[in-house]
């Protein structure tokens, strides 16, 4: 098992971010997220607003496949 992440989604809003993470998680991924947003300050002004979903790189196509396919769809 690789210990190397891969970004398969960036969004802007926390609620997206943590629907995405239950979701793969309940398929068995490991999942990080990683912000560059201080929590005490609202700010979410261009990259400091972006919140990356990584998931191991073994496990890039399958989540990719769960975002993309119909199971997940926040449009």
């Amino acid at each position: 098992m690789s210990n190397e992440w891969v970004e398969v989604l960036v969004t802007y809003d926390p609620l997206e971010a943590e629907m995405v993470k239950d979701l793969l998680e309940s398929g068995g991924m490991p999942v990080v997220l990683r912000s560059s947003k201080v929590s005490p300050y609202p700010v979410n002004v261009g990259k400091i607003g972006e919140i990356k979903i990584l998931v191991r790189k073994e496990d890039r196509e399958t989540a990719e496949k769960v975002i993309q396919g119909g199971d997940y769809n926040m449009d």
